[in-house]
């Protein structure tokens, strides 16, 4: 079984500080059907004061805010919140930033060089459940993956199929091709999937890399 049916139409949040991108963002989700941008704002502070008032499926998550930071948004987001899907949008490609984003429990994380389409197509993809990543991002996890100087103790557990499929699940492909990329079907690669969260204590793929991979 692949992705469940995107909603008809996705409720898009955007904290963006950059008045022209926030705007271009807002300007494109009113315009594109399927879609719906029902809040934005300029700060982490004015979003988590509204949390509640429009609740959305996806929300953009600048990761360098003024004041309380994205990252630090995104953990107290996630705390009231667990179930919330949330995206990253960064001008930075940084390890460090990356694994901290997925570690607060970010579902996806895009750079702001992003074409606008490829974002939209982003929204829709984490809102069926992928992990949607830009390029650039996937090569930075899997670069660290392979400096990281052996595996964490949390991921001796796993069996050595079982650290295969967490390390694609670092590219953020959709788990189709995730599947096809490692030969195997997509119910013996959810089956995968539930065996690496028991293991590792966690809930999400997000969870399961930054568990697996946090940076050093």
């Amino acid at each position: 079984m692949d992705y469940p049916p995107r909603p008809m139409r996705i409720r898009v949040s955007i904290i963006e500080d950059d008045a022209a991108y926030r705007e271009a963002l807002a300007t494109v989700l009113r315009g594109t059907p399927g879609y719906a941008c029902v809040a934005v704002h300029a700060n982490a502070e004015d979003a988590i004061a509204n949390l509640d008032c429009n609740p959305a499926d996806v929300t953009l998550v600048d990761i360098s805010l003024p004041g309380l930071s994205g990252i630090e948004f995104l953990r107290r987001f996630k705390a009231r919140h667990p179930e919330a899907l949330a995206v990253m949008l960064t001008v930075f490609e940084e390890t460090e930033q990356i694994f901290r984003s997925l570690s607060a429990g970010a579902d996806g994380y895009l750079l702001k060089s992003t074409p606008l389409a490829a974002i939209l197509q982003g929204i829709g993809e984490v809102a069926r459940g992928g992990a949607p990543m830009s390029g650039a991002i996937a090569r930075q996890v899997l670069r660290y993956f392979h400096k990281s100087g052996g595996p964490r103790r949390e991921l001796l557990s796993l069996t050595r199929r079982e650290r295969e499929v967490l390390e694609q699940l670092a590219t953020g492909q959709p788990l189709k091709l995730v599947s096809a990329s490692l030969g195997v079907s997509l119910e013996t690669l959810h089956s995968h999937l539930r065996s690496i969260y028991r293991k590792l204590h966690v809930h999400s793929r997000s969870e399961a890399v930054a568990r697996g991979y946090p940076p050093r």
